[in-house]
């Protein structure tokens, strides 16, 4: 088992991506001003009043889906904007992206989850509008919800390796900010591992 999977290091896990989330929602929110963007289904009027952090924290605290979710749940974020680049996160559309990919997460890798009525209230949403984004989520990934091992274990890697260089932890501005990049950029990782080789991540 990977070392972010341990549940002793979910608080900090949480306070990471929170982070890095939180400096690629301001980066692509300034970035509005010069780059036109496309509303979705995942937009709010207006930025939530809730932090990213306490957002997550939230779906951490009541979601009791497996540690490993929160990292195919980067993962598919990841994914999202590599084939959504019209649709960068922005502080008006995270909070939405973040419910929907922990869900789906759930869904895909553990044994036992919550349906989206409960995921819905979760997030401060309706049922209906968690069945759009759903849906939405799963057309945006283009249905990619395979995560093999080795994909698994290099994600794993690279953000432990960027938490291990946060000193104190809740110091994250500059790492953080290398790390939206990559998300922001789609530069992150190659997955470009034939899918006939390709097997279900076992949890």
């Amino acid at each position: 088992m990977a070392e972010l999977e341990n549940p002793n290091l979910m608080p900090k896990l949480i306070t990471f991506l929170s982070s890095l989330l939180q400096k690629v929602a301001d980066s692509n929110d300034l970035n509005r001003q010069f780059q036109p963007q496309k509303i979705s289904v995942f937009h709010g009027l207006s930025r939530p009043t809730i932090s990213i952090q306490s957002y997550l924290e939230r779906i951490f605290k009541y979601a009791n889906c497996s540690p490993s979710c929160y990292i195919v749940a980067y993962v598919y974020l990841d994914r999202f904007a590599q084939s959504q680049p019209a649709l960068p996160v922005n502080s008006f559309n995270v909070h939405r992206l973040l419910i929907t990919s922990v869900m789906v997460a759930a869904k895909f890798m553990d044994d036992i989850y919550y349906n989206n009525a409960y995921y819905a209230k979760v997030g401060g949403i309706s049922t209906i509008e968690m069945n759009f984004l759903e849906v939405d989520f799963l057309f945006g990934l283009g249905f990619r919800l395979n995560v093999t091992p080795n994909t698994f274990h290099i994600y794993c890697s690279y953000l432990q390796r960027e938490m291990m260089m946060q000193q104190p932890p809740l110091n994250l501005a500059e790492s953080s900010i290398n790390l939206g990049k990559s998300l922001k950029l789609h530069l992150c990782f190659n997955e470009d591992e034939p899918s006939h080789q390709q097997q279900q991540l076992a949890v």
